[in-house]
């Protein structure tokens, strides 16, 4: 009589997180006040935390760039609106580089008011889009290098 022992069951390895994957997990958005482009408290503590979770993102992406964007809610002309999304990017990115995060590695880029998170006519709305957000630079979103 023989025995049919089954074949050990191997547990698939973990699909490796992509950049964007893992900015989106580990970092958050920084606020700002209308008409405004100074980091407010909790805007500096989002990116503390961005800058921590930014190193160790390039301890896995050693040569990845990421793009600190720059927003603005509607109100206010497009051309000003984009020198604010610029100003607010800057000040996101200097402040990153601050916490160590490699200046090499940023990029900055203002969308203004073209690219609403929000698009109700109200406060709530408005502060939702006054904000700098980090994303992985174009051809920087693929799985670890």
């Amino acid at each position: 009589m023989s025995v049919t022992v089954p074949a050990p069951t191997v547990a698939a390895a973990p699909a490796k997180k992509s950049l964007d994957e893992l900015l989106s997990a580990g970092t958050k958005d920084a606020y700002f006040d209308y008409d405004k482009s100074s980091l407010r408290p909790d805007a500096r503590a989002a990116l503390s935390s961005d800058a921590t979770a930014l190193r160790e993102i390039f301890q896995s992406f050693q040569g990845a760039k990421i793009t600190v964007e720059g927003h603005c809610d509607e109100r206010g002309s497009a051309e000003y609106n984009l020198a604010l999304g610029d100003r607010r990017a800057t000040e996101a990115k200097d402040y990153l580089v601050e916490f160590g995060v490699p200046a090499s590695q940023l990029t900055t880029i203002s969308y203004g008011k073209e690219r609403p998170q929000c698009s109700e006519h109200n406060e709530e709305c408005w502060q939702k889009n006054r904000r700098a957000h980090l994303s992985a630079a174009a051809g920087q979103s693929g799985g670890q290098q």
